[in-house]
């Protein structure tokens, strides 16, 4: 069955009702051809070239050479330089200094050489930029294990703050997930000034202005505080001598202990790259041999991540399976054919069971020790950190998945009229953990309760300025849509603070900054579906100035976009980018949810959707849909040109089918 009802309605530029039934159809069985026979979906997750450098720089590390992986690696790498000679952190970026030093000394390690067109130019654009001295604190402490700089280079982090009691100013507890899992391991690393093999001796002194032994400005200043912390990072490098060996010892000690129990099985260390890369090197370092059955799981985790083409291949720095099922289901979910139902529900089970126990270990429990477990991971496996943003998809997913997929006409059913009760177990308590985890001020982060130890962001170690982790308004709508969608009558006062929050954050143009999506057009569709969810409408003024917002950013020819440089530069918040497929559906999701009255913003929208389905079903589009950190790392969601635009078309056509009745 194509779908359960035809429309005989107009859409706008004389594309006809059946134009939209076939768009729809086509995207669904392009969608549903990608679902894994387990019932999951796992797309791509590219990120800057960053990593795959960092992939080659590894095996030079261990002296481990792949040679065909690290030929196929370097075509990628050669592939993505940019006109402006370097290598930016997202496609069509701006050059980016730490990005190019990398990928410029993993092209060398790689075998071009110095005199090749393309590694000339890359040296003239880092020079240009300053040299290598003016990479970030994770790509100068690269090069201090490849003995490039002086260890005086990098920030003096001790082994010993495994060691601070939980009250000291600066406390793994106090920074977030991702920064626990990349510093553990590198507080080892640094301690011990680790030296990478590099058999065949490569180095990379002609890339900086002033021989990296004589450069003094490592070190930039960033206001009164940073300079503070500067004096203290001077401070203990002098005491370091003085530190007795049975305090290194047993912090040694501490810090292995700390990465095993969180390897994490085949997935890794955090189950993202960067940590899972420094946990190989801490085991090597620490003399764990080949077959040490750690240090095979560490390898084995990061040969997952690769992928590998004829002739390219790079490295992904996470993969995200639960994220692109739930989402995939909540798409299909829309479309409400009989075939999406039932693969919406075959997603579900297969999230069912990663769903993490009660008694969980994680992380989180620093804050909230008696809270019972109840979320999910974004990868395969990540025991030691679920998220609140899966956590809230899955449960929304689950909310609006009929118990039996025969029971209800699919296109007419109202969300909250459909029963989930097979699933209502789940939900429960993935609502319990997500309304417990809620930080002061009513807002929501990622991983943690409370993250805001903002004076942190000035330690030297932190150049990045992404230590933390805030609440922030995209995690907290997703979390209001799931704890609204199922209005329990406790959870009446964390919504209601967590929508106080959220009106709170709006911006003055009306829209809401996106921490984990590209970006006001990400945070404003986060926040609009919540509001539809809360009961808000377009009669809302908050709504209204966000439609409002909407509406001035869109594109002549229908659609919506916004580059990721709004992340440096505010005032370009909704534009920068030429329309995409995914921001276009993300700016007709949000408007639908609050039943938008102004027919002409949202037909164009989805005429330009229908304008642009690519042969084959889905959309495509070359930009990078997210940030992993704003400014710093960022990511390309390959499933968001899949799921987000036939979610969006669904949608609106559920709306005709509802207005017809």
């Amino acid at each position: 069955m194509v779908v359960e009802r035809a429309l005989d309605v107009a859409i706008p530029g004389g594309i006809g009702a059946s134009e939209l039934d076939r768009a729809v159809l086509r995207a669904r069985e392009a969608l549903l051809e990608l679902q894994r026979p387990d019932g999951h979906w796992s797309f791509e997750l590219e990120a800057d070239c960053t990593i795959p450098a960092e992939y080659i720089l590894m095996m030079h590390f261990l002296a481990e050479l792949d040679a065909p992986l690290q030929a196929k690696l370097a075509v990628y790498l050669r592939e993505r330089q940019a006109e402006h000679g370097g290598w930016p952190l997202y496609h069509g970026g701006a050059f980016d200094i730490s990005c190019s030093v990398k990928v410029y000394y993993a092209l060398k390690l790689a075998g071009d050489g110095v005199e090749a067109p393309h590694m000339q130019r890359a040296r003239r654009a880092i020079l240009e930029h300053g040299g290598a001295a003016r990479a970030n604190v994770f790509t100068r402490i690269t090069l201090a294990m490849f003995a490039q700089v002086p260890w005086r280079a990098v920030p003096y982090i001790p082994v010993e703050i495994m060691l601070l009691p939980s009250w000291f100013p600066f406390h793994l507890d106090k920074v977030s997930y991702w920064s626990r899992t990349v510093m553990v391991p590198l507080l080892v690393l640094c301690t011990l000034r680790a030296r990478a093999l590099n058999p065949a001796g490569v180095g990379i002194q002609e890339l900086f202005s002033v021989p990296a032994e004589r450069e003094r400005h490592y070190f930039r200043r960033r206001g009164p505080i940073n300079r503070l912390f500067m004096l203290l990072d001077r401070a203990g490098r002098i005491a370091d001598a003085w530190i007795p060996r049975r305090v290194r010892t047993l912090a040694m000690r501490r810090a292995e202990a700390w990465i095993l129990e969180r390897l994490n099985g085949e997935d890794g260390l955090g189950a993202i790259f960067p940590a899972m890369v420094n946990a190989l090197e801490v085991m090597v370092l620490l003399g764990y041999p080949r077959e040490e059955p750690h240090r095979r799981l560490a390898e084995r985790a990061l040969r997952k991540l690769l992928v590998v083409g004829e002739t390219r291949a790079y490295c992904q720095p996470c993969l995200s399976p639960v994220w692109d099922t739930a989402l995939a289901a909540l798409a299909l979910q829309a479309e409400g054919s009989d075939a999406a139902r039932a693969a919406a529900r075959h997603g579900l089970e297969w999230l069912r069971p990663l769903q993490l126990a009660t008694d969980a270990p994680g992380d989180w429990r620093a804050r909230r020790a008696q809270l019972a477990g109840g979320g999910w991971a974004f990868q395969y496996r990540n025991d030691y950190y679920p998220d609140l943003d899966d956590t809230a998809v899955v449960a929304w997913a689950m909310i609006d998945q009929p118990a039996a997929p025969e029971a209800v006409p699919a296109v007419e059913a109202q969300p909250a009229a459909r029963s989930a009760a097979s699933f209502d177990a789940a939900v429960e308590r993935a609502l319990d953990w997500l309304a417990g985890m809620q930080s002061r001020g009513g807002g929501f982060a990622a991983f943690d309760v409370d993250n805001t130890y903002y004076y942190l962001n000035h330690i030297p170690f932190a150049d990045h300025g992404a230590l933390l982790d805030p609440p922030t308004a995209d995690v907290t709508g997703r979390t209001v849509t799931a704890l609204a969608r199922r209005a329990r009558g406790q959870d009446r006062s964390a919504l209601a603070a967590a929508l106080s929050y959220l009106r709170n954050e709006q911006e003055s143009n009306g829209s809401w900054f996106g921490r984990w999506g590209s970006n006001y057009i990400y945070g404003t569709w986060s926040v609009l579906v919540a509001f539809g969810a809360a009961g808000f409408d377009a009669s809302d003024p908050g709504v209204r100035r966000a439609i409002d917002w909407l509406r001035a950013c869109q594109n002549e020819d229908g659609g919506w976009g916004e580059s990721n440089d709004s992340y440096q530069d505010p005032a370009l918040a909704g534009r920068g980018l030429g329309s995409t497929p995914y921001q276009t559906a993300w700016a007709l999701l949000g408007l639908l949810a609050v039943n938008c009255e102004d027919t002409a913003l949202i037909e164009s929208g989805v005429d330009y959707l229908l304008r642009n389905q690519g042969s084959g079903g889905l959309w495509h589009h070359p930009s990078f849909t997210a940030p992993g950190f704003p400014r710093v790392f960022y990511l390309k969601y390959h499933g968001y040109c899949a799921y987000f635009p036939l979610w969006a078309l669904a949608s609106y056509r559920r709306r005709l089918i509802q207005t017809r009745r």
